[in-house]
């Protein structure tokens, strides 16, 4: 019986864990960082992928602990974060602290390891992403503007990991990941409005799922395609879109604009909710759309 419970204890311990630094988030931060560097690097290095891999981790996994500390009251209102550790019980401030504290400075000196540029870049996404957007998540929807910032550091980030500078092509990578948050997260904030509201957090631009928030998602949604088609043209230097690259990603780039106008036809919570996953799988496939252009074009 006794086995039982230990078992019941250590399986508790990780799932917290996992749940505090938000492990499933994580992993499509990694992704997009990794898919940088694919699209930065002249000679892969994987050691320097391996520090990013581990790098990112440490620094999502802090944002978000830091995140859990302060919004704990929040989430206890919400049923969709009413289970997490800290509003359950199950884990208490300061060991979520320790951990936080812990994952930024271990997730800066990786970051710094690889080059101080990418450290600079996490360091800024954490300070951003806890110190300005979780307290502006319940006095304003322009919150998910300040939002987007650190949310598309990732994808550039892995550039940067790679060069060790910051110019048009890491710009443009930031611009792509930096438009697609609004529909993804206004997609979010639709479907779970009313949970959101429990916790009172304002997150649809006009603070209601109406025309408005609807037609704002449409033009955010045709913006991200535009602004992911911009090195079919050849101005953003070293990083480049083939033309059949291009046709790709301009109709994943429908497929996502599809769900938008949907949504606006409906107003519905499942149809957001469909929005969501679009959106999802449109930047996904985007960057492995980019990167694979990259490589056949240098095998060819």
């Amino acid at each position: 019986m006794s086995s039982t419970g230990v078992h019941t204890s250590s399986a508790s311990i990780v799932t917290d864990f996992k749940e505090i630094t938000k492990v499933r988030l994580a992993v499509s931060v990694v992704f997009s960082s990794v898919a940088g560097y694919f699209l930065g690097a002249d000679n892969i290095d994987f050691v320097t992928v391996f520090l990013l891999a581990v790098g990112g981790y440490f620094m999502v996994g802090a944002s978000n602990a830091y995140n859990q500390i302060i919004e704990r009251n929040l989430d206890a209102l919400m049923d969709r974060t009413k289970n997490r550790p800290i509003p359950g019980g199950r884990m208490s401030v300061s060991t979520a602290f320790l951990i936080a504290s812990v994952f930024t400075i271990c997730g800066l000196v990786v970051l710094y390891i690889i080059n101080p540029k990418t450290a600079m870049f996490g360091a800024i996404s954490i300070f951003i992403y806890v110190s300005v957007y979780t307290p502006l998540k319940t006095k304003t929807p322009l919150s998910v503007f300040v939002g987007a910032i650190p949310g598309a550091i990732p994808f550039m980030l892995g550039w940067v990991a790679a060069t060790g500078d910051f110019s048009i092509e890491p710009g443009t990578l930031f611009m792509i990941q930096f438009f697609w948050q609004f529909p993804h997260f206004w997609a979010i904030g639709w479907w779970l409005y009313d949970d959101y509201k429990k916790g009172g957090f304002f997150m649809l631009p006009t603070g209601k799922r109406d025309k408005g928030t609807a037609i704002q998602i449409i033009l955010y949604s045709v913006w991200t395609v535009l602004v992911s088609l911009v090195p079919v043209f050849g101005v953003t230097d070293k990083l480049f879109l083939t033309p059949v690259a291009g046709v790709v990603i301009l109709l994943l780039g429908l497929g996502m604009l599809y769900y938008a106008i949907r949504l606006y036809k409906e107003k519905t919570a499942q149809a957001a909710k469909k929005l969501m996953f679009a959106s999802v799988s449109y930047i996904t496939l985007l960057q492995i759309v980019y990167v694979l252009d990259k490589f056949i074009r240098q095998w060819i």
